[in-house]
């Protein structure tokens, strides 16, 4: 079942992956093995996106497959076989302060989501303190700081220092993306990484987290 299903989601075939995740349920296989089929082949399809074989829309769709799987393996939750909807870890996410610009964060929350993690989207126009007040409240060890438009990179840095102000920086790790962004925005930000689009987001998470 598992190279069938990873295979089926990396080629998009979104009917025969879903029929065949229903029939492993069927079958008694344990509901957590099959979401881990599932988020195996979405990052298959992510490294397809990465190399230039695939785009936007075939990224997003795998992510539609994953929640429709996710979907088939609830009812099972019950049986006690296993919990679906446990997560990776916690993810905080938005648009900082003066930037109103949300299709790119947008699709890094979907694709986040999608790949196991609980994602908090703050939103767009976000001022600091509420960055560092989301911090507090979920013990996230990862914020990520959207921004298109190039006075967003001082918004960025003023909330890295608050964050660090708020004696939180040596507890997450965070990463900036969006618009120009490079090593030198980077640096200026004070931010720990930065991410070229929603799969190296994806993967920054994954080595900090572990997922």
């Amino acid at each position: 079942m598992s190279k069938e299903l990873v295979k089926l989601v990396v080629d998009l075939k979104e009917q025969e992956a879903l029929d065949s995740a229903a029939k492993s349920l069927e079958e008694g296989v344990d509901p957590m093995e099959i979401m881990a089929f599932a988020r195996e082949g979405v990052g298959m399809v992510g490294e397809k996106f990465k190399s230039g074989v695939y785009f936007i829309p075939e990224l997003v769709f795998s992510g539609e497959i994953m929640k429709g799987i996710a979907k088939l393996v609830e009812p099972y939750l019950k049986s006690g076989k296993g919990d679906a909807r446990k997560r990776l870890g916690k993810v905080i996410i938005g648009t900082v302060d003066g930037d109103i610009h949300d299709i790119g964060k947008d699709i890094v929350v979907f694709m986040l989501d999608s790949s196991g993690y609980e994602v908090l989207d703050l939103g767009i126009d976000v001022p600091k303190e509420k960055f560092v007040e989301a911090i507090k409240e979920t013990g996230s060890r990862v914020v990520g700081l959207s921004g298109f438009l190039t006075l967003a990179f001082d918004s960025m840095k003023e909330t890295i220092g608050a964050i660090e102000e708020a004696e939180l920086r040596d507890q997450v790790k965070i990463m900036i993306g969006g618009g120009q962004i490079d090593e030198q925005i980077m640096n200026y930000t004070g931010a720990d990484a930065y991410g070229l689009d929603a799969m190296e987001a994806v993967q920054l998470t994954n080595e900090w987290i572990g997922g």
